[in-house]
């Protein structure tokens, strides 16, 4: 039953990705080191990761859903965090990324020493009066240690919303290796958000993680800790 349930988003965010990096390869763009197919498909993941799917499984939905993905906005948004992705790929692409790449399907979705995971952190900015999602916001999430490294380039911090998004951003924090397994420790975060012509706000909480024996590399078996709407007031 839940192999007829299809989320269209995939397949448009890998066209647009695929149509973005032929495009910038034919223009000659120097800062474009790499247009591998693990580069695209990681790409790709960091747009998938920061917009909302659209699932449908009658034909009827298929054509609401594809009239929509053809609006202009939708293409631009899409195309935005799409460059973003390029960049931001490309800029912390590792010498190694194409083994790297191999070694991480062969491992599968584990490695590594003993680490505190975390689940992935997300919440969504509003406009404190006309309640209305924020597009264009800068979300930064801190540690006790600074700004927190994320587990991989498919993730970016600091963060922004877009209207495709609807004002809601999501980290997924790196692991933090420890001594063992079945360890109890506290996190302290916080979320600074700031937008222009709004007033700046943060928002503290903890997240109290116990040690696996590997750190996990892959989502599937990653929670997601949805932290209280925010709220920005001009």
């Amino acid at each position: 039953m839940i192999s007829d349930v299809h989320n269209l988003m995939e397949e448009y965010v890998a066209g647009r990705i695929n149509e973005l990096y032929d495009r910038l390869k034919e223009n000659g763009s120097v800062w474009m080191t790499c247009d591998c197919e693990n580069c695209r498909m990681d790409s790709i993941s960091y747009v998938l990761n920061k917009v909302k799917p659209h699932y449908v499984v009658s034909g009827r939905g298929i054509v609401y859903t594809a009239q929509m993905l053809d609006a202009p906005q939708m293409k631009a948004d899409i195309d935005a965090l799409g460059i973003e992705a390029i960049r931001t790929v490309a800029a912390t692409q590792r010498p190694y990324h194409k083994e790297m790449k191999t070694q991480s399907t062969r491992d599968g979705s584990k490695t590594g020493n003993p680490s505190f995971n975390f689940p992935i952190i997300m919440g969504t900015i509003y406009d404190g009066m006309t309640f209305e999602p924020l597009a264009n916001s800068t979300v930064t999430l801190r540690g006790e240690s600074g700004i927190v490294s994320m587990q991989d380039t498919a993730w970016q911090n600091p963060s922004r919303t877009f209207n495709s998004t609807k004002g809601t951003f999501s980290f997924w924090p790196e692991s933090i290796k420890c001594e063992k397994p079945g360890e109890t420790k506290k996190f302290h975060f916080a979320v600074e958000v700031s937008v222009e012509g709004f007033t700046t706000t943060n928002y503290g909480f903890d997240v109290i993680s116990i040690s696996d024996d590997y750190k996990k590399l892959s989502i599937e078996n990653i929670v997601t800790l949805k932290i209280q709407d925010l709220y920005l007031f001009p």
